[in-house]
């Protein structure tokens, strides 16, 4: 879990933009997206063909 100390003089503003480096460094925005339905098994596999598929056009095209 991600926290931030806020200080005495600090404005809210500072904290919060600070907040959302720790988070984003984290990855709890990717990992809440990618949990946020159920994949089934099928759905899966078939996702991570795609991403090989897509990552070998990536090499091949340079």
């Amino acid at each position: 879990m991600t926290q931030i100390v806020v200080g005495e003089n600090e404005h809210i503003e500072s904290a919060l933009r600070r907040f959302k480096r720790e988070v984003s460094k984290a990855g709890i925005f990717q990992d809440m997206r990618k949990h946020r339905h159920f994949e089934t098994p099928i759905e899966k596999s078939k996702r991570k063909k795609l991403a090989l598929h897509k990552q070998s056009k990536r090499r091949f095209r340079t």
